[in-house]
């Protein structure tokens, strides 16, 4: 009610206000017609007599076309349009009924034009006056001098939400912009003083607090050529969402964060085939396996989006579990979502929960993939890993799954560690399945993903949280990175593309050295490498490579319908049933908890890159890169 009653009175004082200014206006038309000296007795007369009908006759056109449905404090164009269609339209109605009423005998030619115009003016004026007030008040108050890069849809909508601040918090002081066209110009009264390569002087000479990144659609390349320049210039920094990222595609100062390590390594938008991708989920009962995890659970948000008929997470954490199936009933409540505790190595739990819920696509993230842990955990890397895989591929074939998309990485690749050979038995054991049996079996392979569980950056995170020293294992260590987000879309875009048999190489960019990641790190956190914040070096770690590689030699990569998604085309295997005995072996060997049998097994079903794969106890190492 009381809203109900503030409205109405903001919008009886707008109207008010016009009316006062009717009169007035009507009446300096006929002063400035007689060049601002005393108005003849009969043109007065007239203009009094007249009042009446201008009154009503404007008064009524101005709220029946909406001019008080608007706020004077967010005066903008389409308002005056409004105001301005107001006034012709009254304008013409209050000359044609003076005009039946007294065919507009003494009233001179020239006022309609001057009534016209000065009405323009006297309503649009005040309101301008009024949101120019509001947006530049005198009392600056003791807020942060900001300097704003980027002077585009973001960085307007900062400036603008911190001028109308009441507060003054934010005083946005200058812009600076690439676009030389910008230069020299004004937005919101606040001057574009350059490019961003002026940022450090510009810094020192206006005094700035803090600098604000407007470019939401910054490359990454970009990204890390303006943080350079923020560091250099002093004052801390801070950016904004992408704009994708936003609800409603608006920017505020509230949603300013830190700029963080994805921001410098992550790469251009993936373009989807959104399409294919609906195509492919929609209405269909999806298994994802591992979906409390990283992958997994990024994994169940994006295929939720989707609409599909149901989505089944299949995961031995209880707790994850429990997170990721709160998260999605509250962001998806019409989506059929079970979340079930299986182990994928519990055949029988496997097999009952195929024949309960009937999926027709898998995609398998199950997987331990810690590697120095892996080392002289032998036989749980091979039964999670290897015989995990096959209880679940078994009983795809069995209960007729149309896909099964296994997600691999690029240490299956020449395997230097445990976890690697795993992981490359078990694309080689998809590649078998899919030659008997109706299932396509995939595998979709990629390198390291910024901020997964057991990942450098969150333990880096948590290593500059304690002051450090960040421990890497070499300076020459590289790796490739991806986003989490952006690997769960190539993801799904490769099993749009799978026909079966396939394994899918992600295009994962330039390799990063682990040493910039470190440094970068280091100074986002507001701390210089080496002086407030230590690096040591601890050697390689067992099972480490310096270099990841993401297919083999012998694999000719070939191109897809996506740019950022190959195919690596394997030779064929040779002895299918050879395969198939290993396993069984290596399910032997995992009953009988002999890891030197399976060390022995699994060098001979991927032989690594150089010397042997060291199984057995190991001398506790530290963690690191």
């Amino acid at each position: 009610m009381s809203r109900w009653f503030d409205r109405l009175r903001s919008r009886s004082a707008a109207f008010i206000h016009d009316l006062l200014m009717l009169p007035v206006a009507w009446l300096l038309a006929f002063w400035l017609r007689f060049n601002l000296g005393d108005i003849p007795t009969e043109q007065l007369n007239v203009a009094l007599v007249a009042l009446p009908i201008l009154l009503v006759a404007q008064g009524t056109v101005n709220w029946l076309l909406g001019l008080y449905r608007g706020v004077w404090r967010f005066a903008s164009l389409p308002d005056l349009m409004r105001i301005a269609k107001a006034v012709l339209t009254g304008t013409g109605l209050t000359f044609f009924l003076l005009f039946v009423f007294n065919r507009l005998d003494a009233v001179p030619r020239s006022v309609p034009p001057l009534y016209l115009l000065l009405q323009l003016a006297l309503l649009a004026g005040p309101r301008l006056i009024y949101r120019w007030l509001k947006d530049h008040r005198l009392n600056l108050g003791d807020g942060q001098r900001v300097l704003i890069v980027g002077a585009e849809r973001a960085g307007e909508m900062l400036a603008r939400d911190m001028l109308r601040d009441p507060q003054r918090a934010y005083v946005p002081v200058a812009f600076v912009d690439d676009r030389p066209r910008r230069h020299g110009a004004e937005v919101h009264g606040i001057p574009v003083r350059g490019g961003t390569e002026a940022i450090p002087a510009l810094a020192l000479d206006l005094e700035i607090d803090l600098i604000l990144l407007a470019t939401p659609d910054a490359s990454a390349s970009e990204m890390q050529r303006l943080v350079d320049l923020c560091e250099r210039a002093g004052p801390p920094f801070r950016t904004v969402p992408q704009l994708g990222n936003l609800m409603n595609g608006q920017v505020s100062i509230s949603q300013v964060r830190p700029v963080s390590i994805e921001d410098l390594l992550g790469r251009d938008p993936v373009a989807l085939d959104e399409a294919a991708i609906r195509q492919g989920l929609t209405g269909r009962r999806i298994l994802v396996t591992g979906g409390g995890g990283s992958i997994g659970s990024e994994l169940c948000r994006q295929i939720a989006r989707a609409r599909p008929a149901g989505l089944i997470l299949a995961d031995h954490g209880e707790y994850n579990l429990y997170q990721i199936d709160r998260e999605l009933r509250q962001a998806y409540p019409d989506l059929a979502l079970r979340c079930r505790l299986v182990d994928v190595t519990d055949a029988a739990a496997v097999a009952a929960l195929f024949a309960r819920e009937r999926p027709e696509i898998l995609f398998h993230a199950a997987a331990y993939k810690h590697v120095p842990l892996l080392e002289d955990q032998v036989r749980a890397a091979v039964r999670n890993n290897v015989l995990g895989t096959r209880i679940l591929a078994t009983a795809a074939d069995r209960w007729g799954v149309e896909q099964f998309i296994l997600i691999s990485t690029d240490k299956a690749v020449n395997p230097a560690n445990v976890m690697g050979a795993t992981k490359r038995v078990a694309e080689r054991l998809c590649q078998v399945m899919d030659t008997q049996s109706r299932t396509r079996f995939i595998a979709v392979r990629f390198g390291n993903v910024l901020g997964s569980a057991g990942s450098v950056v969150p333990l880096f995170r948590a290593q500059i949280a304690q002051g450090g020293p960040l421990t890497l294992t070499h300076p020459d260590m590289e790796r490739f990175f991806m986003t989490i987000p952006e690997a769960c879309q190539l993801i799904m875009q490769a099993a749009t593309i799978g026909r079966g048999g396939e394994i899918f190489v992600l295009d994962m960019g330039e390799p990063v050295p682990i040493r910039y990641l470190a440094e970068q790190m280091i100074r986002l956190s507001g701390h210089r490498p080496g002086q407030d914040i230590a690096i040591e070096y601890i050697g390689l770690r067992p099972g480490e490579k310096l270099f990841e590689e993401l297919f083999y030699p012998s694999e000719g990569l070939v191109a897809t319908s996506h740019p950022k998604i190959r195919v690596a085309h394997a030779p064929p295997e040779a002895v299918p049933g050879a395969l198939r005995l290993a396993l069984d072996e290596l399910e032997v060997a995992v009953a009988a908890g002999d890891e030197a049998a399976l060390g022995t097994i699994l060098m001979r079903l991927a032989p690594p890159h150089t010397g042997a794969l060291q199984v057995g106890p190991r001398p506790e190492t530290r963690e690191d890169a």
